[in-house]
């Protein structure tokens, strides 16, 4: 082989060795970013990632493109986890038939009622979305308790810890995520969309948010104004013991004159159940595939009474100044 031709062929290998190890480096550390199990571990991959001289293009392609999902069997599967306050939580993920790891899914939480009558959050039945089953897509269902009703912060620790579950083990649409509920779960779904907007698209529900009362509440506050950030879809029964149209509907209209987005079904024969499911089912799909979450929007409205709930997307309120008989005035 002529000298020219080897010298080429050995400053090839000399500029070519370390940039192939720095992919290697590169790949290894955004694949054991991607495999961690908690944001917590995935934090501590980033120093690797960044040390591997990854450029901001090359992240960005790489995070946008995700995780490779492996493949699941349809189904129920009955999961656990234990929130932040060290309280254990049990729920239930309902899987497509034919779940396809390679396609993202819609998901819906479905909040259950009764509450109160529930001594724990431990599961009840099958876990099965069972008749309030909708179009294909993969079906979340927690469970609450007396002592952890949906209206609690723990219960925002566990619906976020749920999330993260879920995006790290099935291919999931994170832009149409939404919270639903029935009677008590649908009241939490008011709470939630009023405490922890950021990971959800929309909050349809039949339930009354003056059930939320300062005695009701973990911490004695509510901001309906919040409700003006995602869009909700509402139902409720003429013939409702609990929460007739006659007592829901001034608040819903009053929600609708300040800014609140509702699409509004009342059911003049509708009692405290979900018989009227049929009637508005494909109504309530519409609407949630209609309403993807814009994951930056451009304008937001959020109110908190301290730090735990003080962020909507990339709005975060840092520092809060003493008002009387409120829970405080904030500056950002």
């Amino acid at each position: 082989m002529p000298r020219f031709a080897c010298f080429v062929l050995a400053l090839a290998a000399l500029l070519l060795a370390p940039a192939s190890e720095a992919q290697s480096g590169t790949e290894a550390a955004f694949q054991k970013f991607f495999a961690a199990d908690s944001p917590d571990a995935a934090a501590h991959v980033v120093a690797d990632i960044e040390k591997a001289g990854v450029t901001f293009d090359e992240a960005w392609r790489r995070l946008k493109s995700g995780r490779t999902y492996a493949a699941q069997q349809g189904g129920v599967v009955m999961l656990k986890n234990r929130t932040e306050d060290g309280i254990d939580h049990s729920y239930a993920v309902n899987l497509p038939a034919g779940y396809d790891p390679a396609r993202r899914y819609q998901v819906r939480f479905q909040l259950h009622g009764g509450v109160a009558a529930r001594p724990d959050n431990s599961p009840r039945g099958t876990g099965e979305i069972g008749t309030l089953a909708g179009a294909e897509q993969i079906y979340v269902l927690p469970y609450a308790g007396g002592e952890t009703p949906w209206w609690t912060n723990d219960q925002i620790l566990n619906l976020n810890a749920i999330v993260d579950s879920l995006k790290r083990t099935y291919n999931v649409d994170e832009n149409r995520v939404v919270v639903s509920g029935v009677s008590d779960g649908a009241t939490g779904a008011y709470y939630i969309a009023m405490r922890d907007t950021t990971p959800f698209a929309s909050f349809p529900l039949n339930g009354f948010i003056i059930v939320l009362t300062g005695d009701e509440i973990d911490d004695g506050f509510i901001f309906p104004n919040n409700l003006r950030n995602k869009p909700l879809f509402v139902v409720n029964g003429g013939r409702d013991r609990l929460y007739p149209t006659r007592n829901v509907e001034p608040f819903t209209k009053d929600l609708i004159r300040s800014g609140v987005e509702i699409d509004y079904h009342p059911e003049p024969e509708g009692e405290h159940n979900t018989t009227w499911w049929p009637e508005v089912e494909d109504s309530f799909e519409k609407f949630a595939a209609g309403h993807p979450r814009d994951a930056h929007p451009a304008k937001l409205t959020w109110e908190a009474g301290d730090k735990i709930h003080n962020r909507a997307h990339w709005l975060v309120i840092d520092e809060f100044g003493a008002a009387a008989g409120k829970p405080g005035r904030c500056r950002m």
